[in-house]
């Protein structure tokens, strides 16, 4: 066992003392010791529950004969860190959450783990994690937030929310109003219930084989979570003894039927940038125009919140990621011999999992989609070379296309002060540029933004583009990660008010309307911006992190 490092022998006789310091027993210490890696705090509502499904796990361990022994990594909440300098850290803190689970486990001679995740960056931090030391590991998520009815008749999500500042701004609803949304959208634990950043990525560790069927969508106050965790417990010691390791499952057939997957569902723009990151730890190559080609063909059978009515809750009910799964392997656009965490195929798993379905009206057949095509697409163009991202699926028919002027702004903030003065007209294209990774930094989140301008019913008639990323719940032609990024010299920093932007969704493209000889006249003159007052931590991530292109993720360059 790897743990025999730091336990067995004459020469571990200290080691042992510390470990029985903590209370464990010769037979504890004899057996395999399995990490729980769990973000469990008390700030974010998609962690706050997660010592009882750490309890259920560690049940689940001991029951298979292994000692589990639980450290904690950081969580950040997005939606409380959105709109303010808090958002800078947020795509930062994966890479911490990944070194720290590095330096943890490095440390003290795990045999296995078992990654706690819920949110938005730990998701991905975690499976970074489990690529980079590949021991073996298996996931589980805390679960969905559930989403119940508002006074319309509409279920409710933390989107809500944010639309609803908007239509207070434009004096189409009252505080009061805004008061009872505040207090019914987010109704109790779990991540926020829509198909945003965190369900997306919990979907697609399922899709990937890292984790049990149910993981993406069983909601976090059903006794099936708890039940999952402890079997998920047991599993990381089948798994161990099968010697199943990370990167036998992450190939690239995983990643393609995660892709697979997220086009079907219609997941958060912000998968494509962790997928990058976790490709590139699993020394798998993905491109953005591979990406491309798995949306072209790959139908969209979900709407999900955003980009629907529909919710998680509503999604689990219809068989989960398991249905949508079995629905893309029966046309031929799953990899079935993909390895799962269970030692089974990604073939035997949609195929033998039992599945108990009472809604009909979520997933579609393939025979009729919402559309032929994904529901991510990577635009490219003058304005974007190294690539865009837009969460296609959540944009309305009119504004796949759009030709509109330029309505620049060197930060969210002076975009956002512009969109709530009613400065915003329809048919404009709002940049918001020098929010990229390196430039921002951190990359941070448009939300409010973007639900300012839904909520003031302009989402069918403005576009907007950043170099930094948009939160799983934005809707609208909002199309992101703009590479390169206008900190390094990309061509969204040289864009001026008036400027006409041409958006081309379905053929994939993004350009401004000028001519290269004005381009590059603008380029002699315009110096670019850059930020001086960074410290600590932001500061070497500012340094160090690469283009969104390449997921944004610590580079040694």
């Amino acid at each position: 066992m790897k743990s025999d490092f730091v336990k067995s022998g004459t020469d571990r006789t200290p080691h042992r003392s510390l470990f029985k310091a903590s209370g464990y027993t010769d037979s504890q210490i004899n057996r395999p010791l399995i990490g729980i890696v769990n973000s469990k705090n008390e700030i974010v509502p998609g962690h706050i529950h997660l010592d009882t499904i750490s309890r259920a796990v560690k049940d689940g361990v001991l029951a298979a004969g292994g000692t589990p022994m639980e450290f904690n990594v950081i969580a950040v909440c997005d939606g409380i860190a959105m709109g303010h300098e808090g958002m800078k850290y947020s795509l930062a803190s994966r890479e911490v959450i990944a070194d720290s689970i590095e330096c943890m486990v490095m440390a003290h001679g795990f045999d296995g783990l078992v990654f706690i995740p819920n949110c938005d960056k730990i998701v991905p931090a975690m499976l970074m994690a489990a690529a980079r030391l590949n021991i073996p590991s298996v996931f589980v998520s805390g679960g969905a937030m559930l989403s119940i009815e508002g006074k319309e008749g509409k279920c409710l999500d933390l989107n809500s929310a944010f639309e609803a500042v908007g239509a207070y701004k434009a004096g189409k609803s009252t505080e009061e109003e805004l008061l009872e949304i505040e207090e019914n959208c987010c109704p109790g634990c779990g991540s926020c219930s829509g198909m945003f950043t965190a369900n997306s990525m919990n979907c697609l560790t399922e899709a990937m084989g890292m984790a049990l069927p149910g993981n993406g969508t069983i909601p976090a106050v059903y006794a099936a979570r708890l039940r999952l965790a402890k079997q998920t417990g047991q599993q990381i010691m089948d798994t161990l003894s099968k010697n199943i390791h990370p990167r036998d499952i992450l190939t690239p057939s995983a990643f393609e039927n995660a892709l697979r997957c997220d086009m079907a569902l219609g997941c958060s723009s912000n998968s494509v940038l962790h997928l990058l990151a976790v490709a590139n730890e699993a020394k798998v190559n993905l491109s953005l125009s591979h990406i491309n080609e798995i949306s072209e063909n790959t139908p969209n059978l979900c709407r999900l919140a955003p980009a629907g009515s529909h919710h998680v809750q509503d999604l689990y009910h219809a068989g989960g990621v398991t249905k949508l799964m079995l629905e893309l392997y029966n046309a031929g656009l799953v990899n079935g011999n993909s390895l799962t965490v269970t030692g089974k195929t990604m073939s035997e798993v949609v195929t033998q999992t039992r599945l108990y379905i009472t809604k009909d009206d979520v997933i579609r057949p393939v025979s009729n989609p919402y559309s032929k095509t994904g529901g991510i697409a990577v635009l490219f163009g003058s304005l974007a070379p190294d690539g865009a991202v837009v969460k296609r699926s959540a944009v309305a028919p009119e504004m796949l296309t759009h030709r509109g002027k330029a309505r620049v702004f060197d930060s969210e903030e002076e975009a956002i002060k512009a969109i709530y003065s009613m400065e915003i007209k329809p048919g404009d294209v709002v940049v918001i540029r020098y929010e990229g990774p390196s430039g921002g930094p951190g990359m941070r989140e448009m939300l409010s933004p973007t639900s300012a301008i839904a909520g003031m019913g302009l989402d069918k008639t403005v576009a907007l583009i950043t170099d930094g990323r948009f939160s799983g719940a934005t809707r609208g032609a909002s199309i992101g990660h703009v590479s390169p990024e206008a900190s390094k010299g990309g061509n969204i920093a040289y864009i001026k008010d008036g400027d006409m932007i041409s958006i081309d969704i379905p053929n994939y493209r993004i350009d401004i309307d000028i001519p290269d000889e004005a381009m590059e006249q603008r380029k002699k003159e315009i110096k670019l911006e850059t930020k001086t007052n960074l410290t600590g931590y932001i500061s070497r991530y500012s340094r160090l992190v690469s283009s969104a292109d390449k997921g944004a993720v610590i580079t040694n360059d």
